[in-house]
C-alpha cells in the first residue's frame, strides 16, 4: 500500500453541521421574520394613514381612499398652528406640558416613598395597608370620579391644573407604587444596616442608598406616567372648561364641535402635532425603558 494514498473527498456524514447548514434555507426563521413584518405593517399603517391624511385637502379626507394625497395640503398645518378660539398652539402645548410634567414629578416622588415604606420599613398593619393599596389597582376610575370631582369643587380646584397634578403627589397611582416596592426589596438588606451603622436614618438612607439604586424603576415610572397623562382625555375633559387652559387632546375636541366636517384635515395635523412630542420622547428614553422594564417588577 502506498505511504501516499490519494485521501478521498469526505462525505456528508464527515462535513461539519456548521458547513452543511451553511447552504440551506432556514424556513421556520423566514417565516418568522415575515409574519413578524406582516404585523409591524398592520401595527404602523394607521399611523401612516394619520400622517397622510393630515396633507391631504379637505374634500379627499373621507372621500378618497388612497394613501398618498393627490396634493399637499400644508394649510391644515397652518390652520392647526393657529390654535382654537383665541388660544395659541404654542400655549396648548404649554398646558399639556405643565401638566405632564407636574404629573412625572408627583409619582416619581409620592410613589417612590411610598414603595420605600412597604419595602424597606416594618411598622404595624404594614401588610393590610400594602394589600389594600393593591386592591386599589382593581377600582374603576369611574368609580371615584365623583367623589373626586365634588371634594375638588368644594376646594375651589376646577377649571385647574390641580385635579389632574395634585393626586400625583400623595401616590394614588398603586400600580407604580407596586413597580417601585417589587424592586426595592430586591435590593441587600446589608445596605440599610451598613447606613445605619454610619448615623443614616430612614430619609437619609433612602436618599443617599436607595433611591440611586432604585434609578430604573423611577425612569419606567417617568415614562409611563407623561405618556398615559399626556394622552389623558377624560379627566382633562372633566376638570377644565375655559378655552385658555385646554390641552392638545381639548382641542381635537373642539376641531370637530366647532367647525364640523370642513376641519377634518386641520384636526388631523393637529393629531400629529401631539402625537410628535410622544413619539420623540420614546425614541429618546427606548433604552432606559427596556432596561427600566427589565429590571423591575415588569419582569416575569
Amino acid at each position: 500500500m502506498s505511504a501516499h494514498a490519494t485521501a478521498s473527498p469526505p462525505s456528508g456524514r464527515d462535513v461539519p453541521p456548521a458547513r452543511r447548514a451553511r447552504g440551506r434555507v432556514d424556513w421556520p426563521r423566514v417565516a418568522l421574520h415575515a409574519g413578524c413584518l406582516a404585523a409591524l405593517i398592520v401595527l404602523l399603517y394607521p399611523l401612516a394613514w394619520l400622517v397622510a391624511t393630515s396633507f391631504k385637502p379637505a374634500d379627499e379626507v373621507l372621500s378618497s381612499l388612497a394613501l398618498l394625497p393627490s396634493r399637499l395640503a400644508t394649510e391644515n398645518y397652518s390652520t392647526a398652528a393657529d390654535g382654537i378660539e383665541g388660544v395659541s398652539l404654542l400655549q396648548l402645548f404649554g398646558n399639556s406640558l405643565t401638566i405632564s410634567l407636574g404629573a412625572v414629578l408627583g409619582n416619581v416622588l409620592s410613589c417612590s416613598l411610598a414603595a420605600y415604606a412597604f419595602a424597606r420599613l416594618r411598622f404595624r398593619l404594614r401588610g393590610p395597608l400594602f394589600a389594600f393599596m393593591i386592591a386599589t389597582i382593581m377600582l374603576p376610575h369611574h368609580a371615584v370620579l365623583i367623589p373626586q370631582y365634588i371634594v375638588f369643587n368644594q376646594l375651589g380646584m376646577v377649571n385647574t391644573f390641580w385635579p389632574m397634578v395634585l393626586p400625583k403627589f400623595l401616590a394614588t397611582d398603586a400600580f407604580f407604587v407596586f413597580l417601585m416596592v417589587q424592586f426595592m426589596r430586591g435590593l441587600p438588606r446589608e445596605l440599610d444596616e451598613a447606613a445605619k451603622i454610619d448615623g443614616c436614618g430612614p430619609f437619609r438612607t433612602f436618599a443617599r442608598i436607595v433611591l440611586p439604586l432604585t434609578r430604573p424603576a423611577l425612569i419606567t415610572t417617568a415614562i409611563f406616567t407623561f405618556i398615559w397623562t399626556w394622552n389623558d382625555f377624560f379627566t382633562q375633559l372633566i376638570y377644565l372648561f375655559e378655552p385658555g387652559k385646554y390641552t392638545l387632546t381639548l382641542a381635537l375636541r373642539t376641531f370637530v364641535d366647532t367647525s364640523s366636517q370642513s376641519a377634518y384635515g386641520p384636526m388631523f395635523a393637529m393629531s400629529v402635532i401631539a402625537l410628535l412630542p410622544i413619539v420623540l420622547f420614546f425614541l429618546a428614553f427606548q433604552r432606559l425603558l427596556v432596561e427600566g422594564m427589565a429590571n423591575s417588577g415588569l419582569k416575569g
